[in-house]
């Protein structure tokens, strides 16, 4: 995955206040007690994840594809998913990523690397927009009559992808069904530990009338696997 020219939109994505009140708790929720672990985040970005992780106790650096990225994240190396290989096998307790999944055109080796380079009896979390969400044709419709919200679930089960907007550019949002996700973990001999849905809050729903209604649509999915 390369972000080449996306770091100045990514600085002012991370500030926008739906990172706080929606993606954050979710990484919170699913991650396992990190005081004392080696915590590898791959896609660190600015570096918002790695802060949290360091003030809860852990022992955190990072990867991202962006050196600028990098360098603004402070203890993180360039490097491009999957590889990992600058990381010696079994070097980490845990690995982090958050909302990097789905900016990925492949799975092929990205559980297999991050199980190589975790020890045994050490885990994997992830956060990504729901698959139901990243489908071409996908989003939700509102009924003008009586405002109630329903999704329409798009291209679900073939791959795809849409280009959105980022800045003066686009993002890329690669779309897999979510079987396909669960598979390539446990074919890396990942074991599934805790798996969450969230629709958009409701702090968010109070403070942007045209989210209501939403309570009731998948937005964003949180997992953890265990080696």
């Amino acid at each position: 995955m390369e972000w080449a020219g996306l770091a100045e939109w990514w600085l002012e994505e991370a500030q926008d206040a739906a990172y706080g009140t929606e993606v954050l708790p979710l990484l919170r929720s699913v991650l396992p007690g990190v005081a004392g672990a080696t915590v590898l985040e791959v896609g660190c970005g600015e570096g918002q994840v790695l802060r949290m992780l360091t003030e809860a106790g852990a022992i955190a650096f990072g990867m991202d594809s962006e050196q600028a990225l990098a360098r603004r994240a402070g203890q993180a190396f360039r490097g491009v998913l999957p590889s990992l290989a600058a990381v010696r096998d079994g070097a980490v307790d845990g690995i982090v990523c958050n909302l990097v999944l789905e900016h990925l055109p492949s799975l092929d080796r990205v559980f297999d690397e991050w199980y190589r380079v975790t020890r045994p009896g050490g885990w994997c979390t992830l956060v990504v927009n729901h698959p139901l969400q990243t489908a071409p044709g996908a989003g939700p419709i509102t009924d003008p009559d009586d405002g109630e919200v329903f999704l329409r679930v798009g291209e679900y089960f073939d791959r795809g992808w849409t280009d959105e907007p980022a800045g003066e550019g686009t993002v890329r949002f690669h779309h897999r069904p979510l079987g396909e996700v669960l598979e390539a973990a446990a074919m890396a001999g990942w074991r599934l530990e805790r798996f969450e849905e969230r629709a958009v809050s409701a702090e968010m729903r109070s403070s942007d009338p045209s989210w209501s209604g939403h309570e009731h649509v998948p937005r964003l999915l949180g997992a953890r696997w265990r080696r």
